[in-house]
């Protein structure tokens, strides 16, 4: 169920993300989000719930917690700051989103162990061969199957 769950948020982010890029497409000068954070798709993923379900998912120590919770905020912070920038042009804004999740992917990996590393590149090949099977991202995720929650 954690699995399902991150995946879920995962794509879902991904999803915020497409949105907001395929609606600056038509108008360059588009609202901001709502103060807070509560704009669509931000209250659900925030950095402090993802490290969360990581650390259920992976049995995180604190300390590794505390450093995932930082990598997340970060990558949170950059995406934003993406978002807002109307002088990126839809596919560069699109190429930075996935270079800014790929390097966050990356340090949290560098942060794991041995078996961690091995789960988290688990959901990281199951997250890609859903987005590669749901390109428009409309559908949920398959559940995961027995042989994956081991």
């Amino acid at each position: 169920m954690l699995k399902r769950s991150f995946i879920t948020l995962t794509l879902a982010s991904l999803l915020a993300a497409a949105s907001f890029a395929v609606a600056q497409n038509g108008d360059q000068q588009a609202p901001p989000p709502p103060a807070g954070g509560e704009g669509h798709g931000h209250r659900r993923f925030d950095p402090e719930q993802r490290a969360d379900m990581l650390t259920k998912h992976l049995k995180l120590t604190s300390d590794q917690h505390a450093k995932v919770l930082d990598i997340l905020k970060s990558e949170q912070s950059q995406m934003e700051s993406l978002r807002s920038d109307t002088s990126v042009a839809q596919e560069d804004r699109r190429s930075k989103m996935m270079d800014i999740h790929k390097a966050s992917s990356d340090q949290i990996r560098g942060l794991l162990d041995a078996n961690q590393q091995k789960k988290w590149d688990e959901m990281q090949s199951r997250r890609e061969q859903w987005q590669g099977h749901h390109g428009d991202m409309g559908a949920p995720p398959p559940p995961p199957s027995d042989s994956q929650q081991k």
